[in-house]
């Protein structure tokens, strides 16, 4: 899954800084949620898929 979102995250240029800022959560806890393979929050997950104009699933 990260390495979707992180595909689509280079596929518009755009830096995980700029999706940090998005997602309204902080470095840290962006580079947890990826390193640690935790489950991201329904909520996360459906702000993401509308900003891309993808599904979840």
């Amino acid at each position: 899954m990260y390495t979707g979102i992180r595909d689509l995250r280079e596929d518009k240029d755009l830096t995980q800084q700029q999706i940090e800022e998005l997602l309204h959560i902080i470095q840290a806890t962006y580079s947890r949620n990826k390193n640690e393979n935790l489950n991201v929050p329904s909520a996360v997950l459906i702000t993401l898929a509308n900003f891309y104009k993808v599904s979840i699933d």
